[in-house]
């Protein structure tokens, strides 16, 4: 499925597709576990030469989707997609890779100077400039007002991100930790790769975005003292998902309290039960009119997913990780 566009996004008018694989094509970028990384040199050709043009142009309120991969972020997107204001993008790494090159912490595009965490004083004016001048040339090219940006790991550059932009509104996205760890192990067994250049996957280009992680958050965090020196190189796609899940989890939660005017919780399983009234509800509150599009693709798309078995955790990380899913308003199984 190109661009996320299936069958029932087509119906939705060829504009609206157009405007996809529009960004899809010459916006985002090819990460390393995708195919097509041949025409990255084009890409970074055109955003190299839209940034290049001097200006100061606007970006009015853009909108960022964060929170843990694999936990309906790509969906939420792809519905706010069909709206008649949005410019959507799915994780544009190549962006923020010109915006600022310590983004790139999943190797896609550098090997080394991934920063997982980054705050207010971390914007430079080059950052400032190019973030300006990418985004809203690319709302002008695509025919939209409104940008979405789908980048969960922004969950960890909440200051950063509204250094930038100050009216941005930043949807934190939340998904029952057992279901969303067993959906990361899978994709992994689906789509990563061996090749010349190393092993490619959930975890970037040779374990990059994993020692990362562990480095710069889990070492580094002094509430994950106790699990920080049970971690090693060699631990397994579970726990490491796991891990991913309870730092995500809890820099989301922190963010929502430091920032309550720019967070928007939305829990999946509240999207996926109830899509017709959280669509709107979260239209709402991104300053977005109803759009019926938005709103009947979600109805027809969107379902109720069986709950998946408690995964087999080292266990430090179950207990945290049994923490975090009760701090969430989650249910624990009554057994084990």
């Amino acid at each position: 499925m190109v661009a996320q566009i299936d069958k029932y996004y087509v119906r939705c008018g060829w504009k609206k597709s157009l405007k996809r694989l529009t960004s899809y094509a010459f916006f985002e970028g090819r990460p390393h576990t995708t195919k097509g990384q041949w025409f990255n040199p084009v890409v970074f050709g055109v955003l190299r030469t839209l940034g290049s043009i001097p200006g100061t142009p606007t970006v009015d309120k853009p909108i960022f989707i964060t929170g843990l991969g694999r936990s309906g972020t790509t969906i939420l997107g792809t519905l706010l997609s069909l709206h008649k204001q949005v410019g959507f993008l799915n994780e544009p790494k190549a962006i923020w890779k010109i915006i600022d090159p310590r983004n790139d912490i999943n190797g896609d595009y550098a090997d080394s100077g991934g920063i997982y965490q980054l705050d207010a004083a971390d914007v430079t004016n080059h950052a400032r400039t190019m973030a300006y001048r990418l985004f809203a040339r690319y709302l002008k090219i695509v025919g939209a007002t409104r940008l979405v940006d789908k980048y969960p790991e922004l969950i960890f550059r909440v200051g950063y991100l509204l250094e930038l932009f100050p009216d941005a509104k930043i949807i934190f996205v939340i998904r029952n930790g057992v279901d969303a760890i067993h959906s990361i192990d899978l994709w992994s067994k689906r789509f990563g790769k061996t090749s010349a250049k190393g092993v490619e996957d959930w975890w970037g280009r040779n374990d990059i975005k994993w020692h990362y992680l562990r480095d710069q958050v889990i070492s580094a965090e002094p509430e994950y003292n106790d699990i920080s020196e049970i971690i090693s190189p060699n631990l397994d796609h579970i726990n490491r998902a796991a891990l991913e899940w309870i730092t995500t989890m809890h820099s989301g939660m922190k963010q929502a309290s430091l920032f309550p005017e720019a967070i928007i919780k939305i829990k999946y399983e509240d999207l996926t039960a109830h899509p017709e009234i959280q669509l709107k509800q979260l239209l709402n509150k991104c300053n977005l009119d109803v759009d019926s599009s938005v709103i009947d693709y979600g109805v027809t798309t969107l379902y109720t997913q069986p709950s998946k078995p408690w995964p087999s955790l080292h266990p430090r990380i179950d207990t945290t990780f049994k923490q975090t899913m009760l701090e969430l308003g989650y249910d624990l199984p009554s057994t084990r």
